[in-house]
């Protein structure tokens, strides 16, 4: 007897992370269903990590599949290929489906069409819609036909208004049993070199190559400024991919500090106050991701997914804009509706000196604001929910399987 096969659709690489919590849940309470993947922005790192098969052409975009940004990266996305590879991904999409028993699809209006074009059931994880966003969650017409069609099975919503939103609104198909991103969250251990006593700000630029490159530059010049100004002892841990740990020494040459296996150190620095010159390190791991986000005290970001399970942990975190493609202050600012209080955005341009000095003062009165930090835990738990999403969505996917 043929054992049963799934096909994961996701529309961008937060999507890509979590169809493979997803997957690595499904493997563990049902190993004998087979899995293949198509994931229809970037190269789909976080399936190869989790051996799941692409069956598929991958190929980078210059926007990072975030080309709804900006217009511009729209236009260099079609340069790129952009429609010719959309085109083949939908043959192949179609063409493997058809020997499989279910398609599970994460993502935004993309994602769904992908699954609607193969014919087969489906569900989806509807990672990009979100009451929090939008006061109502608008489909709009075409997403409404794709979801209301007999195909879609079930529709996974990412908070639990969201699902009660759409309930209102006549999916009753629509639910939400905890969000795939605060799983695998666990600290391993690690150790951080971390000073007993002294607040931990964990470092967060991204990992599209080179945005993440600039924003880490960003990022250090905010450590400067906090070191200099901040009226309470502070430590920096950086969780990084090990792709930007490989740009390290020139990241370094660029911001003026020192890179030794892994730190980077800046010497002279001028504490408010004070005449004497001090040293402020940055540690950096590409192992470690966990451990940075569950032992620190604030979190400074300019990514999507590890704000939003910073925010899920209780955390407060800190933004500021870059120049792009993904984190910019559109992004930014979107967030915040998505994630509430939890989040300060700082500035409405990239990062200049002036929103670098408003950003560390931020960080030094969040840290020091008790009720503030009590509101953060509450806010993260409403807005992401409880870790077990993965294992109660894989759970589902078997129960469909065998109806």
């Amino acid at each position: 007897m043929k054992s049963k096969e799934i096909l994961f659709l996701s529309n961008g690489h937060g999507e890509d992370a979590i169809n493979s919590q997803i997957v690595n849940a499904l493997r563990t309470s049902a190993p004998d269903i087979q899995v293949s993947a198509m994931p229809i922005v970037g190269d789909g790192a976080a399936y190869s990590r989790s051996t799941v098969p692409i069956i598929g052409p991958t190929s980078p975009m210059p926007s990072g599949g975030v080309f709804y940004m900006n217009p511009l990266f729209f236009l260099k996305d079609l340069r790129a290929g952009l429609i010719r590879l959309t085109l083949q991904q939908v043959k192949a999409a179609s063409a493997h489906s058809q020997q499989c028993d279910l398609v599970v699809t994460t993502g935004d209006i993309v994602a769904a069409g992908f699954a609607h074009a193969t014919g087969r059931p489906y569900i989806i994880f509807l990672s990009a819609h979100s009451t929090y966003y939008e006061g109502l969650a608008d489909l709009g017409f075409l997403l409404n036909y794709l979801l209301s069609s007999e195909q879609c099975l079930a529709i996974f919503t990412r908070d639990a208004l969201t699902a009660a939103d759409l309930n209102q609104q006549g999916f009753e198909k629509a639910i939400f049993v905890g969000n795939p991103v605060m799983d695998n969250l666990n600290a391993t251990g690690k150790d951080l070199q971390l000073k007993p006593g002294v607040r931990t700000i964990a470092l967060l630029p991204g990992s599209r190559l080179p945005e993440a490159n600039d924003n880490l530059v960003l990022l250090l010049k905010l450590v400067k400024e906090i070191a200099a100004n901040s009226t309470l002892p502070v430590q920096f841990r950086a969780a990084l991919v090990p792709s930007l740990m490989l740009e390290l020494d020139n990241i370094a040459a660029r911001s003026g500090w020192l890179h030794r296996e892994g730190k980077l150190v800046c010497q002279e620095i001028k504490q408010h106050g004070s005449e004497k010159a001090a040293t402020v390190e940055v540690i950096c791991y590409s192992d470690a991701f966990a451990d940075i986000l569950q032992q620190s005290n604030l979190v400074i970001g300019m990514t999507g997914t590890a704000i939003e399970q910073a925010v899920g942990l209780g955390k407060p975190v800190i933004t500021i804009p870059g120049n792009g493609p993904s984190f910019t202050y559109r992004f930014a600012e979107a967030q915040n509706r998505l994630l509430g209080d939890s989040v300060q955005v700082i500035g409405k341009e990239p990062a200049n000196p002036e929103i670098i000095k408003e950003a560390a003062a931020s960080v030094d009165r969040t840290l020091q604001d008790k009720k503030y930090l009590e509101t953060c835990v509450k806010n993260g738990l409403e807005r992401m929910g409880r870790s077990g999403g993965s294992s109660q969505i894989a759970d589902r996917l078997t129960k469909y399987l065998s109806d």
